[in-house]
Order: structure tokens, then C-alpha cells, then sequence
């Protein structure tokens, strides 16, 4: 069973303290706790992160969150109140399974991706030297709370010179009324020695076969990911059952959608600049600001990422509302001051899919002034990605030490509660640093925002 981390304040929702921002400040902004917000932590400390979320659409009581490493997976039955462990999420016979993502189909079922290998190539070169690797398909017809025993395959990479490394894939569902209702697609990066490419598979059949791998990039990347390479895949269904997707290519993000199912695709789009994807914030091992997409239930699109024009990192988002054709000029997520040197950094991207409202969770140092100590924000946008109000998931915070804390965090929302999710270091809690301790801890913080005016 998960361990509650903290319970707070679940009846005492009016009476939320507020924490001040320090004076550096302009505007003596404040920060509220989420509502009603709960934190537990799902992992022992180790070397855990990167963790994905989903609640079920068919049950929404029904939510899973996974994580690495190796393949982990937790689930709640009661709208996140209670979690416990489930077991066979790791991809059998790989020393290595990570890299998670989960959605639940039109079905109920839980299906998560993930990579696995036996060893990685050279740092931040991983085609150099990489050997047998490859993507899969985990299933669970139960919500998560047990996977089936066999992994499906998507991709492989048997061990011999040169081979190219599969990584960081993201899996999408529709789950759509529209004409490719339970398709489910997954999208990655593959490095090769030299170049970085996008690959596709879909899945018509609740993801039992997987079409052959296909390369859907216009335009081809560098082979490191440390910038230049095409990296942070990720997709959403709009209401009329287009396929939207994005990555990072350097210091662009690019897009492009397919009306047919995930047979054909349009044209590469370069839709914003931004600052280069990969950096590495004080004290942390390295991050990213990879987008995400998501629908509305209009079909109105929004693309979030970080990045750091203004010198600190900031958190951004742009909207479309005409099908991806043209975007709003970038709106600043986090609400502290500009050019304050409080770092935000690492944001995920939800829209609820029964009130529309657009939700992100990122990392924030906007309370220390030696922008060390990190917490973990909410930002939650009910004008369509207008302006954004920005609420503390958890009092606690913790300093990095160095340790890598993964490359991305995870949230859901349905029905007016969130779900987001992500890695800690441990070992510090008193804002001195007493110790190198590079375990890291995965938590998932749910807040409610039913009656909230």
C-alpha cells in the first residue's frame, strides 16, 4: 500500500494559509494550497521517477500512475484517496524497463508504454555502443491493478554495431466518439548514430498488434539529446477524431496532425521558438521543457513547454482554436514576477475532459531566494488558456543535491479533481544540504476542485 505523506486541511478549505512570495518580488503575489489536497507517496526511496498518470474515462474513480525504474505501477479505486501496488508492470527478461507512459482506452483497460534494455550507449549519445533495446505494451484489464504477464512488442533492437536506441516514447487513446474510436498510438524518438528521428505505431485491436514502425519526421534531428535532437513526443485526440502531435526540435516545437486514423500525416510545422529544450537548473541533474498537447472538449487545442527567454525558466502555454492551424501568442504559466531568477521548470499538461479547464503542475523555486529549494505548483487556467492562477500542491519542498529527478512529471484531471505526479530527492528535509543522496522518491498529489467558485 502507498503511504500517505501528508493529509491536509481537507475540511478546512477557507482557511488555507497563504504563503508569501519572498520580497524579491514585485508584486507580492501569494500562493494558496490546492483544495482539498492530498500528497502520498507511492515509491520507496531508490532511484524512481519520470511517472505518467490516467484516470479512466469509462469509471473515473479508477486512476493508475506508473513509474521507473524498473516499469512500476500504482492504482486507486476511489478517485485517489487510497493507493496500492501492483505488480508485473516491468517488461520481463530486461535488466532495464522505463521511460513509462499510461492512458485507459474506451474500454476501461490500462495500457502503459515503455522502453527497455540491457545497457545504454554513451552518455547523452545513446546509439554509440547501446545493445538490445526496444518498445512495449504493457496491458491490464483491471485498471491497473494486475498486467498481463506478456509484453507486446513494438519496436526491437537486437544487439550489433550501430544499432539505433529507442527512446522516450509517449502513448495516446482515443477514446473519441469519432471515426478511429480506440485507436491507441504511441510516438518516439530513435537516436542513430547520426541523426534523431520521430517514429509511429497505432493500434486498432486495444493494442494487442502494433503496426510496423514508421518515420513520421520531416525533418531529422541532431544525435544527442543534450539539444538538437528530436525529442518529447507526445499526441492528443481532438473531438472530431483528428490526431494532433508535437515534439522539440532544437529551439522549435513542431507539430503536425492526421485525420485518418494515424495512417497519413501532414507536413512538419514549426508552430513556436523557444529557448533550447534541454537545461540543467541549479543543483538538478538536467531537465527539459519537452511539450504537450491537449484537446478541449471543443477542440480547442493548447501546447505547454518551458524554457528560459527570460533568463530564470518559465512555464508557457499557446492555444489554437481552429484545428492547429494558428496559435496564441506564448501566455506565462507561472504568475510570479518576471526577471525574478525563480526557476519553473519541468511542466505537464492536462485538460480536464468535463469542465475543460487547463491544468499544468510544474517545479517552482519561487519561494527561495536562493532559488534552490523546490516545491511543486498547480496552475489552472478556466479561460481557455487566457491566464493561468497558481496553486501550491504541498507545503514541503526539498533540494535536489544533484540527483536526477527524471525528465518529465505526469497529471490527469477529470471532473474537477487533479492528479499530478512526480519525483523528490529524500534525504534532505532542512534545507541543509547534510549529505550527497541521490535517492529519489515518486509522489502523487490529488486536489479537488468541485465548489471551488
Amino acid at each position: 500500500m502507498a503511504v500517505v505523506d501528508k493529509l491536509t486541511l481537507s475540511s478546512l478549505i477557507m482557511t488555507l494559509p497563504l504563503l508569501l512570495i519572498p520580497h524579491r518580488s514585485v508584486s507580492q503575489s501569494v500562493l494558496l494550497r490546492a483544495p482539498r489536497s492530498l500528497i502520498v507517496a507511492i515509491s520507496p526511496a531508490g532511484r524512481f521517477s519520470e511517472p505518467s498518470v490516467a484516470v479512466d474515462p469509462t469509471t473515473p474513480g479508477n486512476v493508475c500512475v506508473v513509474y521507473q525504474t524498473p516499469a512500476s505501477a500504482e492504482y486507486s479505486k476511489d478517485s485517489g484517496n487510497d493507493w496500492s501496488a501492483s505488480q508485473g508492470a516491468a517488461v520481463e527478461s530486461y535488466r532495464v524497463s522505463g521511460d513509462v507512459s499510461v492512458v485507459f482506452d474506451d474500454a476501461g483497460h490500462a495500457l502503459m508504454s515503455c522502453i527497455a534494455f540491457d545497457k545504454l550507449g554513451t552518455q547523452d549519445y545513446w546509439a554509440h555502443g547501446a545493445t538490445r533495446n526496444g518498445i512495449f505494451v504493457k496491458r491490464s484489464m483491471d485498471g491497473g491493478k494486475t498486467w498481463d504477464p506478456q509484453s507486446i512488442v513494438v519496436d526491437s533492437q537486437a544487439t550489433k554495431p550501430g544499432i539505433p536506441f529507442e527512446d522516450k516514447p509517449y502513448i495516446v487513446a482515443d477514446n473519441t466518439h469519432g471515426p478511429f474510436g480506440g485507436n491507441l498510438y504511441i510516438g518516439w524518438t530513435e537516436w542513430r548514430l547520426t541523426e534523431s528521428v520521430i517514429l509511429f505505431s497505432r493500434s486498432t485491436d486495444d493494442g494487442t498488434t502494433w503496426s510496423a514502425p514508421r518515420d513520421i519526421s520531416d525533418v531529422h534531428g541532431l544525435p544527442r539529446d543534450d539539444n538538437g535532437g528530436l525529442e518529447g513526443f507526445d499526441g492528443a485526440v481532438s473531438p472530431d477524431g483528428v490526431l494532433h502531435v508535437v515534439w522539440t526540435n532544437g529551439g522549435s516545437i513542431v507539430y503536425k496532425s492526421s485525420a485518418d486514423g494515424g495512417k497519413t500525416f501532414a507536413r512538419d510545422r514549426e508552430i513556436k521558438k523557444t529557448a533550447p529544450a534541454c537545461f540543467i537548473p541549479s543543483d538538478v541533474y538536467r531537465a527539459n521543457g519537452f511539450p504537450q498537447i491537449a484537446s478541449d472538449g471543443s477542440g480547442r487545442l493548447y501546447v505547454t513547454w518551458s524554457d528560459y527567454r527570460n533568463g530564470d525558466i518559465d512555464v508557457f502555454e499557446s492555444y489554437s482554436g481552429d484545428g492547429g492551424t494558428s496559435w496564441s501568442l506564448p501566455v506565462r504559466v507561472n504568475d510570479d514576477a518576471v526577471h525574478n531568477g525563480a526557476d519553473q521548470f519541468m511542466q505537464w499538461l492536462a485538460v480536464d475532459g468535463k469542465t475543460n479547464s487547463v491544468n499544468v503542475i510544474f517545479y517552482d523555486r519561487r519561494l527561495d531566494p536562493e532559488n534552490l529549494r523546490t516545491w511543486v505548483v498547480l496552475a489552472r487556467s478556466v479561460d481557455g488558456g487566457r491566464s493561468f492562477r497558481n496553486y501550491l500542491f504541498a507545503d514541503s519542498s526539498f533540494v535536489p543535491n544533484g540527483a536526477f529527478i527524471g525528465d518529465y512529471t505526469g497529471l490527469a484531471a477529470y471532473g474537477g479533481r487533479v492528479y499530478g505526479a512526480w519525483a523528490e530527492q529524500v534525504s534532505d528535509t532542512t534545507g541543509m544540504k547534510r549529505e550527497i543522496n541521490h535517492d529519489t522518491i515518486v509522489k502523487i498529489g490529488v486536489a479537488d476542485f468541485n465548489e471551488i467558485k
